[in-house]
């Protein structure tokens, strides 16, 4: 197993600390789990609403964050930006569809451009924002992993980097809670944030990881994909144990069927709005 990671320090899960028991769901992407990195941290929720420092101060770049809150999903939703630009370009990960109207006025007091509305997986806990995000904002371009199969203007694969302004984010494949997931980590060098930070939607929660029993689902892969980050690997009741005892503990965790999964899945495939039902004659 490579550490594709080795400089970042921080790590911030998708789900909140509250939520680390709860199923959460996905969809597709590589075949082979790629750790997200040795030594990785925990980024404290005291930071949500601070900005973030990068670059050198002769560059003046400046990282916004941004970490937001939908509570029926306890789904965490993260607003980046490059304030150095003049444009400040922002990106929008994991954005959930009762809460656009919330993030899209928070951009909009803040004076940023959205470029991107982003999701680390096909989702089955709640419906994508990207899709209803489009109608309001028709330049935004929505991102997921090409291989989850669903419709998006920009699929993405292991490697890739998206760019906002001077900074960008690399794209980690991550599979395990569902083929499809992948981790954004913000990007390496000197004129990028510093500590690094990844998003991993909801491959690794805190002391907890998604469920593996749907959506091509995979405890062996999920636990190749995140083993190796280091506070997780420390605390976390699941991943501290060896990999035969990891996949019987997600092998017989017998959780509830996800409600909102016969809803979530179809619209989050088609960009979080689904074709309208035919007129009846």
């Amino acid at each position: 197993m490579v550490a594709l990671l080795r400089s970042c320090r921080r790590l911030i899960p998708h789900l909140s600390a509250c939520a680390a028991a709860a199923p959460s769901s996905s969809s597709s992407c590589a075949p082979r789990a790629r750790p997200i990195s040795r030594g990785l941290r925990l980024l404290p929720v005291v930071l949500a609403m601070a900005g973030y420092s990068s670059g050198s101060a002769a560059e003046g770049r400046r990282l916004l964050f941004r970490q937001l809150f939908e509570k029926e999903s306890s789904t965490y939703t993260y607003l980046l930006a490059d304030v150095g630009d003049p444009e400040k370009p922002a990106v929008l990960i994991d954005p959930v569809d009762r809460t656009v109207d919330r993030d899209l006025n928070l951009i909009k007091e803040l004076g940023l451009k959205l470029v991107y509305a982003m999701n680390t997986h096909v989702h089955a806990d709640h419906v994508t924002g990207t899709g209803l995000i489009k109608t309001k904002l028709p330049g935004v371009k929505s991102v997921i992993a090409k291989v989850s199969k669903a419709k998006a203007d920009h699929f993405i694969e292991h490697g890739d980097k998206i760019y906002f302004g001077n900074l960008f984010l690399e794209v980690r494949s991550t599979p395990g809670h569902t083929a499809g997931c992948v981790t954004y980590v913000t990007g390496e060098g000197d004129d990028q944030p510093s500590p690094r930070m990844a998003f991993t939607g909801d491959a690794l929660l805190i002391r907890a990881c998604g469920r593996t029993d749907f959506q091509g689902g995979s405890s062996d892969e999920l636990y190749e994909s995140v083993s190796t980050v280091e506070e997780e690997v420390a605390y976390n009741a699941r991943l501290t144990k060896d990999k035969e005892t990891f996949k019987k503990i997600m092998d017989n965790l017998n959780l509830a069927y996800p409600k909102m999964i016969d809803v979530a899945v179809p619209a989050n495939l088609l960009c979080g709005i689904q074709d309208p039902p035919p007129s009846k004659v």
